[in-house]
């Protein structure tokens, strides 16, 4: 279950209640779902019963064990526990996991991709300058991936040939858009201009320095975007998915591929070696440090509502950054992968590795909606 998924679930439970006459409350559009904080548990949290405690007229403690009966009784939730002033902490079922990973896996790196058209079209207009050219490039990119027809407009000038020829900037057009009588709205894209040429950076780094900072900050034009070291992000975030590539092919000499399944924490780098190994899933009364989800799972599951934020946003930096977030939570895992020693292949290596292929699939889909390369070898 995606977080998308589990707000949806969230909203039907606040609905069910509404409907039972328990709350009188106005159904909210949309529930956001984050991870737990300081003194929550589960897989994810909402404080959806705090926002409806006051239009409700009852305490937020009285409406979060009202939704929490709802809520524990919905596919795929396997636990759902109230702590602090009526904070929701949702424990999702053992096999949630497996099934995400299976999902992406599926749908490679158009995972999070919306597939049918949704009927709108948005006008993209930018000044001619290079890093206003490159965004709206991207804001484009990320807008179709959702469904979204997209006119684009350059005003001001002539396209530069090397921000085509180096940069990999296309002509201006329409692209996705159903036809000529599609009523469109207008979208200005204006970021804080570069100030300096990016070109001799090449395509890949000269398009993240543009790309990793938010419209609004100045971006560095410096070679720190060609340093092959650990500080570089777009660096860690390109030999993530290449280590990624090199361990299937080194799987398939050793014979197995794939599979998704539990990881258990025994020998996972994320996890201390000697670990009581516990299915994923929440504490239990019996042992309440038992094993959560590996972290990367959240930034994998967080994927699909993140591309829709930086389209809706028109803000490519947030899914520059989420790919660090990812590439940093699958780094740690990647030792793991393999057998070692006299190991042979088992269930947890093809897990290990699934869940590895999982990660590598987001970065190749987010890298490519950026316009960068996603490497097989670095």
């Amino acid at each position: 279950m995606t977080p998308v998924e589990l707000s949806r679930t969230v909203l039907g439970a606040v609905r069910r209640a509404v409907d039972d006459g328990v709350l009188d409350v106005a159904v909210p559009e949309r529930v956001k779902v984050t991870a737990p904080g300081p003194g929550g548990c589960g897989d994810y949290a909402t404080n959806i019963a705090l926002q409806l405690a006051r239009p409700a007229g009852q305490p937020p403690l009285h409406v979060a064990e009202i939704l929490r009966t709802r809520l524990a009784a919905s596919d795929g939730v396997r636990d759902v526990v109230v702590t602090g002033p009526g904070f929701l902490n949702i424990t999702l079922g053992g096999a949630a996991g497996v099934d995400l990973v299976a999902e992406i896996l599926r749908r490679g790196p158009r995972y999070g991709f919306v597939d049918e058209a949704r009927g709108e079209v948005v006008h993209l207009r930018a000044p001619c300058e290079v890093r206003a050219v490159v965004v709206m490039d991207v804001v484009g990119r990320l807008l179709r991936s959702q469904g979204v027809g997209v006119r684009t407009s350059c005003e001001g000038g002539v396209l530069e040939g090397e921000w085509i020829t180096v940069l990999g900037v296309p002509g201006c057009g329409d692209e996705g858009v159903p036809g000529p009588a599609a009523s469109s709205a207008c979208h200005v894209i204006q970021p804080v201009p570069a100030p300096a040429s990016p070109l001799h950076l090449g395509r890949d780094a000269g398009r993240w320095a543009l790309l990793h900072p938010a419209g609004h900050d100045r971006p560095r034009i410096s070679d720190e975007h060609l340093v092959q070291r650990e500080g570089n992000p777009l660096f860690r975030v390109r030999y993530a998915h290449a280590r990624i590539w090199a361990l299937s092919r080194n799987a398939a000499d050793l014979g197995f591929r794939a599979e998704p399944g539990p990881i258990e924490p025994d020998g996972d780098p994320a996890h201390p070696a000697g670990a009581p190994a516990h299915p994923t899933g929440a504490p239990t009364p019996s042992n309440p440090q038992a094993a959560t989800p590996h972290p990367l799972l959240h930034f994998l599951a967080d994927h699909p509502r993140l591309l829709a934020q930086a389209a809706a946003h028109r803000a490519p930096d947030r899914l520059a950054r989420h790919l660090v977030s990812v590439a940093d939570a699958v780094l740690p895992l990647l030792p793991a992968v393999l057998p070692r020693g006299a190991e042979k292949p088992s269930a947890t290596h093809r897990a290990r590795l699934a869940l590895a292929e999982a990660a590598g699939a987001v970065l190749a889909g987010g890298l490519s909606l950026l316009g960068i390369d996603a490497p097989e070898h670095l």
